[in-house]
């Protein structure tokens, strides 16, 4: 069994945006194929807690790098008060032949890098040409990933606006953005309303838990990044054009586009899922008169990609830690 610590998969991971986007979007493809096995999330919830969660995400991707295994990630906001992250993670990969775990890995940056990879790549692929600002609601480590992997994918991006409950957290992801890119640009807005409109896209990765906000302010046609799923209002979905990553994934626990469904009866609103769009199998037309959202549950076959992407190259590296003896041995 290989063990890969946090600091170890951050070095694999260090300065590989591009190719950890175009891993997500092979991975994309390859689940639109059907070439992928990925059952519904498990959430482990705690009695009078509707804060707390812990997520089992089960998975099989296929293709030149098969790989299997399953995410347990949890998300415990109170943390943040207490100088932790919000979520921690780990993953485990299973030998395909015989099924054996073969590795465990840290995997909270491999969590929050595959959201952002995914995000980059939506911008990417339905924002505006040339796009040059983006607003930030929630200024955490998911929006600085999404930032960080956005000035790869779309290399004209000149410009932030950011928002938090808390300006000292605005204050220090703006500190962050500024080491991320010198030349860019970067404004606090003290209004929600402010930076929803200050910018052609948007990216929402809150710790809400019921909708809050509808997108009234933001630019004709935005582009927006629906990263923590239960930000935007019933009304707000359904007047948007809605890309997803799968929708029967993305149309539970309470999500908004779930409410939205529970409201229709249908899913009529979704206009396809990201892989479908990049094979050519979906089509799909913009329309600039109204907002794109975008909603990626987060698929575990993503997770295993990139898993397997860093278990391949820290094996390279000589990385890690072997524990001998901890699975039994033969039964011969």
């Amino acid at each position: 069994m290989l063990i890969l610590t946090h600091d170890e998969v951050a070095g694999v991971l260090r300065d590989r945006e591009a190719e950890l986007i175009e891993l997500v979007a092979a991975a994309y493809r390859l689940h639109d194929e059907g070439r992928s096995a990925v059952p519904h999330s498990t959430f482990l919830r705690f009695p009078d807690d509707d804060r707390n969660r812990i997520i089992g995400l089960p998975a099989f991707l296929g293709g030149d790098r098969p790989s299997a295994g399953m995410k347990w990630i949890a998300s415990f906001p109170g943390n943040l008060e207490k100088g932790l992250e919000r979520a921690s993670s780990v993953i485990v990969l299973n030998e395909l032949d015989t099924g054996r775990p073969i590795a465990l890995l840290e995997s909270s940056l491999i969590s929050a890098k595959r959201t952002a990879a995914s995000a980059a790549l939506a911008a990417r692929e339905f924002g505006p040409a040339g796009l040059s600002g983006a607003g930030f609601v929630g200024c955490g480590p998911i929006n600085l990933e999404v930032l960080r992997f956005l000035l790869v994918a779309v290399p004209t991006l000149a410009e932030i606006t950011l928002f938090d409950l808390s300006p000292a957290r605005a204050e220090a992801f703006a500190a962050k953005a500024r080491e991320l890119s010198p030349t860019l640009k970067v404004a606090i807005a003290t209004d929600l309303d402010d930076a929803v409109g200050a910018h052609d896209a948007l990216s929402l990765a809150t710790t809400a838990g019921t909708p809050h906000m509808d997108l009234s302010k933001a630019r004709p046609g935005a582009t927006v990044l629906h990263v923590s799923l239960r930000d935007l209002t019933v009304e707000t979905i359904l007047g948007a054009q809605n890309i997803v990553d799968d929708a029967d994934h993305v149309c539970r626990e309470r999500t908004s586009l779930h409410l939205a469904e529970q409201h229709t009866g249908g899913r009529d609103f979704v206009d396809g899922p990201i892989g479908g769009v990049l094979r050519g199998r979906v089509a799909f037309t913009r329309d600039t008169t109204r907002p794109l959202v975008y909603s990626p549950f987060g698929l575990g076959a993503l997770d295993m990609a990139v898993a397997e992407f860093v278990n391949a190259e820290a094996a390279a590296r000589g990385l890690g830690t072997t524990v001998a003896g901890f699975l039994p041995g033969t039964t011969s």
